[in-house]
């Protein structure tokens, strides 16, 4: 088993009798970047709460970097950088006094240093010509970044970013996962809170998907695509006849639609489809084995609709 960034055993959260965060067994490998995906509300930012220790679990444990928290606390949180919900700065000081104020709160990181830190952190993200505007006068998008530049103003094992992509434009977004892509590379682990597939395709390497409190799904992202289950797509001028014989198969989750028919394959050999068919009299004039999508899969898993734009 890799070493892993992250673990929690059994990590739990309830407000009264609402239960947000419901046994939770993390496992970040080391130098992955960990998709956590989940529709809103699902759990995603208390268990990032708790991971952080600014939210105490109502059961369960967790460790960071191998380190059990919070007793460890001390010598841990200075080796992550976190953003977590909506970023909150002081809006009267500009975006490089805001992040000269952070700097001077770490004792891990040499004062006379700090210039070429917070100017390589405002250039790294896209900020240096607005690194003198007061930070009141931001951007929900220039906010965001800010946020990312306070999380990086030092070398990083491990960072934490709940929808660093949150009020972003589409050059942004891009940016950032550029970004994400570029800090994993130079051998962080980056664990990346979302709702938006195009982020998990794009630069992640493992997921986890939380549904209502509880971790449904975890595994590196192409061992859970391998276990996805294929459909067939039949091209044809009988599609309701063809759907009949797909059935007759034994194929789940058979649909129909103009001038197609499909299910899912299961156990069912793909040339086997292909000759009742034509056993069937149906006309056969595209046949096709189609993986699901990140799309279907995670709506497979969880029951709900994922936000695929970004």
């Amino acid at each position: 088993m890799p070493e892993l960034a992250v673990q929690s055993r059994g990590l739990s959260k309830r407000f009264g009798r609402q239960v947000a965060v419901d046994a939770v067994d993390l496992a970040v490998p080391r130098g992955s970047v960990y998709g956590f995906l989940g529709p809103n509300g699902s759990g995603k930012t208390t268990t990032i709460r708790m991971l952080l220790g600014l939210i105490r679990p109502t059961s369960g444990g967790h460790t960071l970097l191998g380190e059990r928290m919070p007793d460890r606390a001390a010598s841990v949180l200075p080796r992550i950088g976190a953003l977590v919900e909506g970023p909150a700065f002081h809006p009267y000081l500009s975006g490089t006094e805001n992040l000269r104020r952070l700097d001077a709160a770490d004792l891990t990181v040499d004062p006379a240093s700090a210039g070429n830190r917070i100017g390589a952190a405002l250039d790294r993200v896209g900020l240096t010509a607005a690194a003198g505007k007061r930070y009141r006068a931001y951007s929900l998008g220039m906010r965001q970044r800010l946020a990312l530049a306070a999380a990086m103003l030092a070398p990083r094992d491990l960072l934490i970013l709940d929808e660093p992509t949150n009020g972003l434009d589409p050059q942004g977004t891009r940016e950032v996962r550029s970004l994400v892509a570029a800090l994993a590379a130079e051998g962080a682990t980056v664990l990346l809170s979302t709702h938006l597939l195009a982020e998990v395709e794009q630069v992640c390497t493992d997921v986890g998907v939380m549904h209502q409190g509880r971790l449904v799904a975890q595994a590196p992202l192409a061992e859970l695509r391998a276990a996805a289950t294929p459909r067939a797509q039949v091209t044809t001028d009988r599609p309701v006849e063809a759907a009949r014989v797909l059935r007759e198969l034994g194929l789940t989750d058979v649909a129909t639609a103009t001038r197609e028919a499909s299910g899912i394959l299961g156990p069912v050999p793909p040339e086997k489809v292909v000759a009742a068919l034509v056993h069937a009299a149906v006309p056969v004039r595209g046949f096709a084995v189609v993986a699901p999508d990140l799309e279907e899969l995670f709506v497979s898993l969880t029951g709900e609709g994922f936000d695929v734009s970004g």
